[in-house]
């Protein structure tokens, strides 16, 4: 379903939707059910937990806007955030009944989300749900490649290259710029590093021409030959690279 399509079934094309039709191909009732869904939106201020580790899943959430991040506390109060959840993602989406929330998940800016259109009401839907639980499970894969076996610049690396692609689906870049509104600090938790070794690490890769950080935006000045340095391979949806536009 093009754009166009897409606008005229719901009124916009959300930065959720568009990535959602980059998952499948949306026809008429999928986006009929999404505008709906998206009628009853739900906010969350920063700091608020949207899933709490160990609890009930009320149901899944549609992340419309707003940055979240599932995260693991430490009984000293060490945190180890595990992924970054963007406008598309969908959280706690299970197929068996009753399902705990395996991680807490929080929002770090101003969040909406509202519920999901269910499973089994659109065939197309169930396809960009499954393909956004595979993209789920890539990514989290790469989080755990990162800790285990790269070096502090090329987990900044991978990670700046990550986000690109993946709010590149979403149509929130600006050519080789997005906005990156954490901070050094909550980088350095998801990264297993401290704030001062990233800050450092920020600088050196400045002063490599790798990425610019600065108000809040993170600029890759060139990808590919970042991707070469870190060797990082895109993750792709349907054999082509999730940032490539159809």
């Amino acid at each position: 379903m093009t754009k166009d399509s897409v606008r005229a079934a719901t009124g916009t094309v959300s930065p959720a939707i568009t990535r959602l039709s980059r998952l499948a191909t949306l026809d008429p009732a999928a986006s009929a059910a999404l505008a709906e869904a998206m009628s009853r939106p739900q906010l969350f201020r920063p700091r608020r937990d949207l899933m709490v580790e160990g609890r009930d899943i009320a149901g899944p959430q549609l992340i419309l806007s707003g940055w979240a991040a599932r995260v693991r506390i430490l009984l000293d109060g060490r945190r180890q955030f595990l992924s970054f959840l963007l406008p598309g993602d969908v959280i706690g989406l299970y197929l068996h009944p009753r399902p705990i929330a395996p991680t807490t998940v929080i929002s770090l800016t101003e969040v909406s989300t509202c519920t999901p259109p269910s499973m089994g009401v659109s065939d197309v839907l169930d396809e960009a749900y499954a393909v956004a639980h595979a993209l789920d499970e890539a990514y989290l894969l790469s989080q755990i490649a990162r800790l285990g076996r790269m070096n502090a610049m090329e987990r900044i690396g991978d990670l700046m290259l990550e986000l690109h692609e993946r709010l590149a689906m979403s149509d929130l870049t600006n050519g080789r710029s997005y906005e990156l509104p954490i901070t050094q600090e909550t980088l350095a938790d998801a990264l297993g590093l401290t704030a001062v070794h990233v800050n450092r690490m920020l600088q050196a890769a400045r002063r490599a021409g790798d990425l610019i950080w600065s108000s809040r935006s993170m600029t890759i000045p060139d990808p590919k030959q970042l991707a070469g340095k870190v060797g990082r391979v895109p993750v792709k949806v349907g054999g082509r690279p999730a940032d490539d536009r159809p």
